[in-house]
């Protein structure tokens, strides 16, 4: 895996190129192999790593070592020798993965032919599990089905969770819902079944005064989002014009290039860490880290507030009061997204992706001179 990490941090620059050109980029770094486009497609097989971002992507050959993949529509039908790595709006896997998978995304689903050597963890919108995997699986989503062979345990937390006819748990299974476990009378369960109490259940509800507090923390810190995001459409009006302009007309690269930094930047940060001398720019590494996530995070507010400004008022009419306050209205609808169960949590980090995407694109265009304004 320590080579994907170096190629992530490698190849951002190249796949920035590609945003704005919007032609296929490949790199072969020794064994290894970088690939971004819209579509991708790989037909060839990789002896070492294989990093892909696309809009869509099919991955038809076998990888030798580890896959990290990040794209709208995944599908892997090839057997992937190491670990598996993966992010999207919708993943299916149909091959084997010789150690562990590691996915995120709006609908996951192992097919029947997936066999997982390793564990599974896995975070989605709605997960479907009918595979095999040999080790346990940690899920967590809006609704889960396993349908498949699991060998080892099982830890979900799911709005639905149910067990098909061709479920095998050879471990425990333990899970938070709020709604009583499905199971078809053929599923297979050998240890024990355990239901947890959900966050802010019956505990969270005989403390109402906590419940209070936090909620209250959770309002003020979003009015600070309010209030930056003002105050960085009133000092950078053209600039935040422009991520805004990125935003809805690369949305697509956007989120890819957020979640490329969102990998490789803290990465980057522990290496510089383990070397003493490099241990104070670690530190400033992962200050700006999070500097850049909290103004990606507005980044995407102001976006959606400009947006909506521009319904209302037109091109034409909209002054630099308009959109201090569409900014923060739309940074309102964010927060108040964000709060949505189950899937807000997704809402905010799809914001958070885009947002610090759009910066990068943005920062690109200004280091080479292009112009700022939209």
């Amino acid at each position: 895996m320590k080579s994907i990490v170096t190629f992530l941090c490698a190849i951002i620059a190249s796949t920035t190129f590609a945003a704005d050109k919007r032609e296929p980029v490949e790199r072969d770094l020794g064994s290894d192999h970088f690939t971004a486009g819209c579509p991708v497609k790989l037909t060839k097989p990789v002896a070492g790593d294989l990093m892909a971002l696309g809009c869509s992507m099919d991955v038809d050959a076998d990888v030798g070592g580890d896959a990290a993949l990040a794209g709208g529509n995944i599908h892997v039908n090839g057997n992937i020798g190491q670990g598996l790595y993966a992010a999207g709006g919708q993943l299916t896997i149909n091959g084997a993965v010789g150690r562990n998978a590691r996915l995120a995304g709006g609908h996951v689903e192992f097919g029947p032919k997936s066999d997982v050597a390793g564990n599974i963890s896995i975070g989605a919108g709605q997960v479907v599990l009918k595979g095999n995997v040999k080790g346990y699986v940690q899920a967590s989503g809006g609704q889960l089905l396993i349908d498949g062979a699991i060998a080892g345990d099982v830890d979900a937390a799911a709005g639905q969770i149910e067990l098909g006819p061709n479920a095998r748990i050879g471990g425990k299974l333990r899970y938070t819902s709020r709604e009583e476990l499905k199971r078809d009378p053929a599923a297979q369960v050998l240890g024990v079944i355990e239901k947890l109490e959900p966050p802010g259940g019956a505990q969270a509800r005989s403390k109402g005064g906590e419940g209070i507090g936090h909620r209250g923390g959770g309002w003020l810190w979003t009015t600070g989002l309010l209030v930056l995001a003002a105050i960085l459409v009133a000092a950078l009006p053209h600039y935040f014009s422009a991520v805004a302009e990125s935003l809805r007309t690369n949305i697509g690269m956007s989120l890819l290039l957020g979640f490329v930094a969102f990998v490789c930047v803290p990465v980057a940060a522990l290496i510089l860490l383990i070397t003493l001398v490099g241990i104070p720019l670690g530190l400033l590494t992962i200050l700006g880290y999070l500097m850049l996530l909290v103004l990606g995070y507005v980044s995407s507010g102001i976006a959606l507030g400009d947006r909506i400004v521009k319904q209302i008022r037109g091109d034409q009419a909209i002054t630099l009061l308009w959109r201090i306050g569409g900014a923060m209205l739309g940074m309102l609808i964010i927060a108040l997204l964000a709060r949505i169960p189950w899937i807000g949590g997704w809402i905010a980090v799809a914001a958070l992706l885009a947002g610090v995407g759009a910066l990068m694109l943005q920062v690109r265009r200004v280091w080479r001179g292009a112009p700022a304004a939209a």
